[in-house]
């Protein structure tokens, strides 16, 4: 029978020995026992501390539960470091890519990629050989949204600032013994019928509508807002000529104070400039109309109404008829009068003039540089 002595003493791997001073060991302490202190740093301050009573890394791992090779990581990481080396992990993985904001910006901003209208992270992303998250970063932190175009349509009007301040004028400081009246048409409004129910909404479900539909006719709604009080006059009829606007001035007229004067703000539609129209307001002094510079519909606040009752009422409606339709649209008509609330005006002529002079003079520049 062999017998091998075997030194260990001689051969055994020694963990490095880490001394601490006062201060350090009363740091490590806290540490470890802290309620406050992540468990991941309250367990490696453990593993120094043991390891400064002299204890080697597989002592440490079965007193600890842990594994060996972890043991060494972090008493390694403590002699090299310090306290700061075992407060984080070290980045895992290849170094990240770094990116020329400046050039990810100029891209995004001044050119497009091929067969397409705008960047989007992927493709820029794989432009610039980076993560899409780096470009979205990178777009959220420079306020770049590439998905996103805006309408606008500027006034040509050559009487453009003079509308301007007279309509806004009104809305700013009205005229006593008055009233300012926002009025227009919101024409060719469809009585749409689902060629199939939907499903209402349900707990984690969105309610369910078919994309296809029946057309069962069209209406004009015609509405004058109370710029004082928001109070709406509604009238809807089949069709939008002179005819049918004589006749809702005509309501106007029947629904409004005798002793008030009406200054109506209306739109450039060649119906309500109808040699007719012009005859009978001769015949009723108290109508004072105030007309939209051409390309400037937002200046007429009615729309903001026609905007509330399209997304309250009629874009999500199911409507069998034309009556039906109708017999809605006055519904809501009248709920909104029943607590009324007004749209209030904030901007001043002179605001909104210099903003549109500067829109002007940036689309004019514009306009030179492509030409050339």
């Amino acid at each position: 029978m062999l017998y091998y002595s075997l030194h260990w003493n001689q051969h055994m791997r020694v963990a490095p020995s880490i001394i601490l001073t006062d201060e350090q060991r009363n740091e490590l302490t806290r540490l470890s026992r802290s309620g406050r202190t992540s468990v991941r740093l309250a367990e490696r301050s453990r593993i120094v501390l043991l390891a400064a009573q002299g204890l080697q890394n597989k002592e440490i791992a079965e007193q600890l539960g842990i594994g060996r090779v972890q043991v060494a990581r972090w008493r390694q990481r403590y002699l090299e470091s310090g306290i700061e080396g075992i407060e984080r992990d070290l980045p895992r993985g290849a170094p990240p890519v770094k990116v020329d904001v400046k050039h990810l910006v100029q891209l995004t901003t001044q050119s497009k990629p091929e067969a397409a209208t705008h960047w989007s992270t992927r493709t820029l992303a794989a432009e610039l050989g980076v993560a899409a998250s780096t470009v979205w970063r990178h777009w959220h932190s420079h306020g770049l949204k590439p998905h996103v175009v805006r309408g606008f349509k500027v006034s040509r009007d050559p009487q453009f600032a003079e509308k301007l301040e007279d309509i806004v004028g009104l809305y700013m400081s009205p005229p006593e013994h008055a009233l300012v009246l926002c009025c227009d048409e919101k024409s060719q409004v469809q009585a749409l019928d689902r060629t199939q129910p939907g499903l209402p909404m349900k707990k984690g479900r969105a309610a369910t509508m078919t994309h296809d539909y029946k057309r069962n006719g069209t209406t004009t709604l015609f509405a004058a807002l109370n710029v004082l009080d928001g109070q709406v006059i509604g009238q809807c009829q089949q069709r939008h000529t002179h005819v049918e606007w004589l006749k809702f001035l005509k309501q106007i007229d029947r629904h409004t104070p005798k002793d008030k004067a009406l200054h109506l703000i209306a739109d450039n539609y060649a119906t309500h400039k109808h040699p007719a129209v012009q005859a009978w307001l001769v015949k009723h002094p108290r109508f004072n109309m105030h007309f939209t510079p051409t390309s400037a519909s937002w200046l007429n606040m009615v729309e903001r109404f026609f905007r509330d009752i399209t997304v309250n009422r009629l874009r999500r409606g199911v409507f069998t008829s034309v009556p039906e339709l109708v017999g809605a649209i006055d519904e809501y008509v009248a709920h909104h009068n029943i607590n009324p609330k007004p749209f209030i005006w904030t901007k001043s002529a002179a605001d909104i003039l210099e903003k549109v002079i500067r829109a002007n003079s940036r689309l004019s520049s514009k306009q030179n540089a492509t030409l050339h």
